[in-house]
């Protein structure tokens, strides 16, 4: 099976630590990255009403009923678009619009990990084009991202498998480990849904940030520390 090919920022600490981070509603609290770049190209004509429709059509053919996993799994609306013109788009849209929008919190948290020394990762199913400028900006070792597919300039809408969502997530976890021989005893992880409950539960320092669909309560029973960074 094929894995990952990570996006590398910076040459990684020399370390047996790491801090493993989400980024959507966790670095950057409120809706998704990718959800407020869709808007940012609905207002730049990019995208339309055929491709909420097609989105749509896509959810219904797929199960469980009311899941979004499977807009997760492939996106509709990058379908035909040019790589060329929206990844340019996305570098702009992610200085002017959602590096503003980190908190402070979260910020010295990505600091104080640099200064300790410890190796930082961005662990995410957002798009590997909108996390980019964000880490260099953060000054993140590694991104495992969604890698859309493309041909010809042109995205197909599908991502390259496998995600790095759940259980994906923990493999990239459990991968770094021997690629970099972390002591996951010792390492970090910082995530707010339950997308994100393996990665917390492969590390020591598990940390429950903004917590949504149930994470709250997930994290009363795990015993993990939950915060707010707004």
């Amino acid at each position: 099976m094929e894995f990952y090919v990570p996006v590398s920022i910076s040459s990684p600490a020399n370390t047996a630590v790491a801090a493993f981070f989400d980024v959507d509603n966790t670095l950057i609290p409120g809706s998704a990255i990718e959800v407020r770049f869709f808007r940012f190209l609905w207002s730049r004509g990019l995208v339309g009403p055929r491709a909420v429709l097609r989105s749509i059509g896509h959810l219904l053919r797929h199960t469980p009923p009311l899941s979004l996993h499977p807009l997760r799994e492939r996106k509709v609306y990058l379908e035909g678009l040019r790589r060329s013109e929206v990844e340019p788009l996305a570098h702009r849209f992610v200085r002017d619009s959602v590096i503003p929008c980190l908190s402070s919190a979260a910020t010295e948290s990505v600091q104080r990990h640099r200064e300790a020394g410890h190796a930082v990762v961005f662990l995410t199913g957002s798009l590997d084009f909108l996390m980019t400028p964000l880490a260099r900006h953060l000054l993140v070792d590694q991104v495992f991202a969604a890698t859309p597919e493309h041909e010809n300039d042109r995205y197909t809408g599908r991502l390259v498998t496998p995600l790095p969502y759940g259980t994906g997530k923990q493999d990239v976890v459990h991968r770094l480990s021997v690629e970099l021989g972390l002591d996951l005893s010792s390492s970090y992880a910082y995530g707010d849904s339950p997308g994100d409950v393996e990665t917390l539960q492969a590390v020591g320092h598990p940390q429950v940030v903004n917590p949504i669909r149930g994470m709250a309560r997930i994290a009363t029973q795990q015993g993990w520390p939950v915060t707010r960074w707004e």
